[in-house]
């Protein structure tokens, strides 16, 4: 077994045991330390396979924003996760469903080569040789030029997403004193000042 067959399997087998370690790891700052393990095992699997820009945007994007992210979120705030629990059964049946399909759908990607071996010859755009082009740059090519469209689309979707997600978070504490800039805007010299008129010898109540 060479060295580079020996990291393979410790990086693989840490990702796998990390991944089952984010489900059944009770406490949710755990599981969220769990998932940056994934992440970091699966950047050294890209930089196996020599795609060290992959890596990079792995470690820089999920670690960097979105783990630490989920990291703060579940650290601040007032999550009753025994009541997010409460409803995981009625909806088992759909989610294995769901986790059915997608194992489908992986199997038919990944046994596409096993299965037919000359779908490989047939690849429209094959990858250029490390010489030629870098991992970095054939990516961008293929990105921005052949699926430009889709990636536009990609980010909006995203975009939607998280107003989705801000919308349906949000709530309005009704003991708070909120600015309405329309409503100052609106302001006149009579509204805006009152005066009170007092009598000699009194103050003002």
């Amino acid at each position: 077994m060479g060295l580079q067959a020996l990291f393979f399997y410790l990086f693989a087998f840490v990702a796998i045991a990390s991944a089952f370690m984010v489900i059944w790891a009770k406490n949710p700052v755990h599981s969220v330390l769990f998932l940056i393990l994934v992440f970091f095992n699966a950047a050294g699997l890209f930089l196996l396979l020599g795609a060290e820009f992959l890596a990079m945007i792995l470690l820089v994007v999920y670690v960097g924003a979105v783990a630490v992210l989920f990291l703060f979120v579940v650290m601040m705030l007032d999550i009753d996760f025994a009541e997010l629990r409460a409803g995981v059964l009625e909806y088992a049946p759909i989610g294995a469903l769901i986790g059915l399909i997608l194992a489908a759908e992986l199997i038919v990607v990944a046994g596409g080569s096993v299965i037919s071996p000359e779908i490989a010859k047939t690849v429209a755009m094959p990858i250029p040789a490390l010489t030629e082009r870098t991992n970095t740059a054939a990516l961008g090519d293929v990105l921005y030029t052949n699926y430009v469209y889709f990636f536009q689309i990609a980010g909006l979707v995203l975009l939607v997403a998280m107003i989705g997600a801000i919308v349906l978070t949000l709530k309005h504490r009704t003991n708070i004193k909120r600015q309405n800039i329309s409503r100052q805007v609106a302001r006149t010299p009579a509204t805006a000042v009152e005066v009170v008129k007092v009598k000699p010898g009194q103050g003002v109540n």
